[in-house]
């Protein structure tokens, strides 16, 4: 039995209106010009604080402030959708190997969504950043995430949509399964282990990985 890590946004679930959407707001509440939700797709994926420097707000902690308030306040973390089959592939992945949330979204956020949308019950653990930025580094996860469980990277497998996902795996010797569907686009996933292009493929790719 293998330990499957899944990334959560852009993999299990499209959190784009929630994201992108408190990202404006947040933008605007601090008088600044705020892009169109459709040009920030690049911030879901990494920890928003470097966004928002990415962005070149002066004080990119006040802007996170107002975005939590508005992610967790006013429901942005809910206005999300699971992907299609990913129920259906979670369910059948579980019942050959241990699965996990690694994700760079703060794990007090991600396991209120899992538990919303009936994903917390296939993870074993759900690992994230501290709110005060601990473990934003998701290499850094990864690290805390495989001592806390024991496990043997040899044996796991890391499914993501970006960049940032596939350097995390490398950077603890684990595996590492591209999605397509995802943000990911314009990353660069050739190193991946594997690349799918739909749910339905992921209990196949994974089971041959960890056989």
């Amino acid at each position: 039995m293998g330990t499957v890590f899944w990334d959560l946004d852009g993999t299990l679930t499209d959190p784009k209106p929630g994201i992108t959407g408190s990202v404006v707001k947040a933008l605007e509440a601090l008088g600044l010009d705020a892009p169109h939700p459709d040009d920030l797709e690049w911030v879901i994926g990494p920890a928003l604080l470097w966004s928002f420097e990415k962005l070149g707000v002066a004080n990119p902690q006040a802007a996170l402030d107002h975005y939590r308030a508005f992610y967790e306040d006013e429901g942005g973390m809910y206005d999300c959708t699971v992907f299609d089959g990913i129920p259906e592939a979670l369910s059948t992945i579980k019942s050959r190997h241990v699965m996990h949330i690694a994700t760079a979204k703060p794990h007090a956020y991600a396991r209120k969504i899992t538990a919303h949308f009936g994903l917390a019950q296939h993870m074993t653990h759900e690992f994230g950043p501290e709110l005060d930025g601990t473990r934003n580094d998701k290499g850094d996860l990864l690290r805390h995430a495989l001592a806390y469980t024991s496990t043997d990277p040899g044996g796991c497998v890391m499914v993501g949509d970006r960049h940032y996902d596939l350097n995390a795996a490398r950077a603890v010797d684990m595996k590492f399964v591209g999605v397509t569907w995802g943000y990911g686009g314009s990353d660069d996933l050739s190193d991946a282990d594997a690349m799918v292009e739909t749910p339905a493929d992921l209990p196949g790719v994974i089971e041959t990985l960890l056989s």
